[in-house]
């Protein structure tokens, strides 16, 4: 599962100009590695009779006990919070969430079962998480919120436009949308999907570069059904957006 070492927004408003870009870090090289320290966190929880609000070692002593890197076992730690069976607190460490041990050991078991989603079940998550993000929008934005998926629609068509690759671009459009949604929860789904889906699209030939330029007008119509607080609109508006991603998943002839 993707992991973000800092905040995806990276927004800089002087001269009216947006700069924004996308943080990811590698994928992990080794999957076994993960799940091999998810289930060591497991055990030490279960040895310890660790309950729920109880603190676990540090990072580095962890790291020390199971014989990885930080890094490592930062990332489980990170995977565990996701799902909501550790919490992390700043300057505080990580603790047991709230939860009896048999839900935990048997929700980590599921984890470590666990497939990485193919690109089409990725796609097709978005889609279905797009079309009410953007009804959610449309009635929540703020004046704020609005301006940040302006400037996310003018960096994605000046990319266009100079004949720039604008993968990154397109999407920091579709998570502004995802943060006026004022849903933290889809929010951070969008956040967790969004860097497979970036490096995926070349690879799959999703989208061809001329429709690129389509998009631009696309992304206006969209941008507009929200500033005017338009949510049936602007779910029409996003059906049409992704018309060919339709195409790509359920296999649609025109």
């Amino acid at each position: 599962m993707p992991k973000f070492d800092k905040p995806i927004w990276l927004t800089n408003l002087r001269n009216n100009k947006i700069s924004m870009k996308i943080e990811i870090l590698p994928k992990n090289e080794n999957d076994a590695i993960q799940k091999e320290i998810i289930s060591k966190i497991r055990d030490y929880i279960n040895y310890k009779n660790l309950e729920p609000g109880d603190k676990l070692p540090s990072e580095r002593k962890l790291s020390e006990n199971f014989g990885v890197s930080r890094s490592s076992v930062r990332e489980a730690i990170q995977t565990l919070e996701f799902y909501g069976l550790l919490k992390s607190k700043p300057q505080s460490g990580t603790f047991v969430a709230d939860i009896g041990s048999v839900a935990l050991n048997g929700m980590i078991t599921d984890i470590l079962r666990l497939e990485k989603p193919d690109f089409k079940s990725l796609v097709e998550t978005r889609i279905l998480l797009e079309l009410k993000t953007v009804r959610l929008a449309a009635l929540r934005r703020s004046k704020e919120e609005l301006k940040e998926i302006e400037e996310a629609l003018e960096a994605y068509a000046t990319k266009v436009m100079n004949g720039e690759d604008a993968v990154q671009e397109d999407l920091l459009f579709h998570l502004a949308i995802a943060k006026a949604s004022g849903n933290s929860t889809i929010n951070t789904f969008m956040l967790t999907i969004t860097p497979e889906i970036i490096t995926n699209f070349t690879k799959y030939h999703v989208c061809d570069k001329n429709i690129a330029f389509i998009g631009i007008q696309e992304h206006r119509d969209i941008y507009e059904a929200i500033k005017k607080q338009d949510p049936q609109l602007a779910k029409e508006k996003m059906k049409v957006h992704f018309k060919m991603l339709y195409q790509y998943c359920y296999n649609i002839k025109d």
